[in-house]
């Protein structure tokens, strides 16, 4: 019953920690959220300023990662880009530290549960004193009185724990270098199991205030407990984009690599430890454990900073994006030599961003028609997301290659290059344009699924052979894009043009005759909205044909 009884207790007082850190972590974060997002997309422009803004962020929310995972949510977003997100993940892993000071310098040395009890009632009074609006602050003070409270329960309750079992503790702390390991792996573990460096280093000092632990061994316990704090970062980035997940594999492959290196040098970081710490090392080994933490991770970074450029090219070589993946940012420069070079190979590279870019739209309007056929709440889940990405990536895409197409007619040109490369910037609008028609039909089918809005059903059966001309006439410019069309090759896409717009005066017919006939006006309207979007590209599709005619 006693060995029960004091799993239980060791149970609650992890439990009490864990939650205080939490709700510490989370009221700093809703009190100055806001800012700190701010702070992070701004002060990233250089790694030296993007480490010390990890830094001070991490020591604000004693958290590194929630940090780290507001680092990979922003990069998913294009807030930040994946070189700035290096220094602010390096940058973290040292503020992470403040936790293991502030438990070795005061929790320890003062009875922290008095203080913790008048913490929480403060930070109860404030949050639930509406006068005050201070909810968040309130939060904070509360977390951080059931914090100490946790780490008390937990310093009383460990002598108890171990009084029967320091002998086999001892065992695996004195077989030379298995013992290393074994700490390194015991750290990790707890670490994962907890989801909080800072939470498993508390548990460490702890122990090793009660003299469980050895100094050795709980070094290796903190080195592993960086290897395991990566994890937060690795689950956040499932399912994000690649770069997202590239910034998740800098934070595994900089505190993996740094707990390795400290490794192989173990001894000699001890030396230096116990050099710049005062006091005996077994008087004094919180303190010791906390410089250890500092030292690795400040060193860590120091080592690898020089480096964040080439640390995010490896990433990027090691996660490929997924396929149909949109990346992060568009970004086509023109690179000139400087001397008298010819337009040709500039305007060849242009076509195949021309050509990149028809297909992607093609590739939306496909998901459309998908949406058309399957009315439901998939589409919402499998496309809408698909469709709104690629849309802000076609803005990206016309904005950059109407510049790079600017910058072609700087060189020496022709007056059949000029024709060309205004018939080229038109198609490139025309596609953007096609590109925003089709997230405006991905939000009309979104609202008449939200709205459960009941179509006729020979109605929507009657849009099918409408979508499949207009979807004809995208892969008809599709297979002609960058070459010229025929008069011949004009008038199939001219006689396509005619089909959708006889189409499009009998389907709206039919909606009007509808609403005549007292049909639901929103439905009906929304049905025309939907035809017109349709007809849209359609007339982009035949204006690109129209460009195309007039290249040579």
């Amino acid at each position: 019953m006693h060995i029960i009884s004091v799993i239980f207790q060791l149970a609650g007082s992890l439990a009490l920690l864990l939650y205080g850190m939490k709700t510490l972590s989370e009221g700093i974060q809703k009190s100055a959220g806001n800012s700190l997002h701010r702070f992070l997309a701004i002060m990233t422009n250089n790694r030296f300023a993007a480490v010390f803004t990890g830094c001070f962020i991490t020591m604000i929310i004693q958290s590194s990662g929630a940090t780290t995972v507001m680092v990979v949510s922003f990069v998913n977003a294009g807030l930040i880009t994946l070189q700035q997100s290096v220094g602010v993940i390096f940058g973290a892993n040292i503020g992470t530290t403040i936790t293991a000071w502030i438990v070795a310098l005061f929790g320890f040395k003062f009875n922290i549960a008095v203080a913790a009890i008048p913490l929480f009632g403060i930070g109860y009074l404030i949050k639930y004193i509406r006068k005050i609006k201070k909810e968040s602050a309130g939060e904070a003070f509360m977390g951080f009185g059931l914090l100490f409270l946790g780490l008390d329960f937990l310093s009383k309750l460990t002598p108890s724990l171990t009084e029967k079992n320091t002998v086999f503790l001892s065992a695996f702390q004195d077989i030379g270098i298995v013992s290393v390991f074994l700490g390194m792996f015991a750290g990790l573990l707890i670490t994962v199991l907890l989801h909080s460096s800072s939470a498993a280093t508390a548990v460490i000092l702890t122990l090793c205030h009660n003299g469980v632990l050895q100094w050795e061994f709980s070094a290796a316990m903190v080195l592993g407990s960086n290897i395991g704090s990566t994890v937060d970062a690795v689950l956040a980035s499932l399912h994000t984009k690649a770069n997202a997940r590239r910034a998740a594999l800098v934070h595994v492959l900089f505190n993996v690599t740094g707990s390795i290196l400290a490794l192989v040098f173990f001894r000699p970081l001890l030396a230096a430890v116990d050099f710049i710490t005062p006091g005996q090392v077994m008087q004094s080994l919180p303190s010791h454990i906390a410089m250890l933490h500092t030292l690795f991770n400040i060193l860590n970074t120091l080592l690898f900073l020089p480096f964040t450029s080439q640390i995010a090219l490896l990433t990027e070589k090691l996660i490929k994006a997924r396929p149909n993946e949109v990346p992060d940012e568009y970004r086509l420069e023109f690179i000139s030599s400087g001397v008298k070079e010819s337009v040709e190979p500039h305007i060849m590279q242009a076509e195949k961003e021309i050509s990149d870019m028809i297909m992607m739209a093609i590739v939306m309007f496909t998901r459309i028609r998908e949406g058309f056929s399957d009315r439901s709440e998939r589409f919402i889940g499998e496309h809408l997301d698909f469709i709104k990405e690629r849309e802000a990536y076609a803005d990206q895409m016309q904005e950059q290659l109407s510049h790079y197409l600017y910058k072609c007619m700087e060189l020496p040109v022709t007056e059949q290059h000029r024709n060309n490369i205004a018939a080229m910037l038109h198609i490139v609008d025309e596609i953007e344009n096609i590109t925003d028609d089709c997230y405006s039909a991905a939000i009309h089918l979104k609202r008449s699924i939200e709205k459960n809005m009941k179509f006729n059903k020979a109605d929507m059966d009657a849009l099918q052979p409408y979508v499949d001309l207009v979807e004809h006439l995208l892969n008809f410019v599709n297979a002609h894009i960058n070459r010229p069309l025929s008069p011949e090759e004009l008038q199939q896409a001219a006689d396509l043009e005619n089909k959708i717009d006889e189409f499009r005066k009998e389907l709206k017919k039919i909606a009007r005759k509808r609403l005549e006939e007292g049909a639901d006006v929103k439905t009906e309207l929304l049905y025309i909205d939907m035809v017109r979007n349709i007809e849209k590209i359609g007339d982009r599709a035949y204006s690109i044909s129209e460009a195309l005619a007039r290249t040579k």
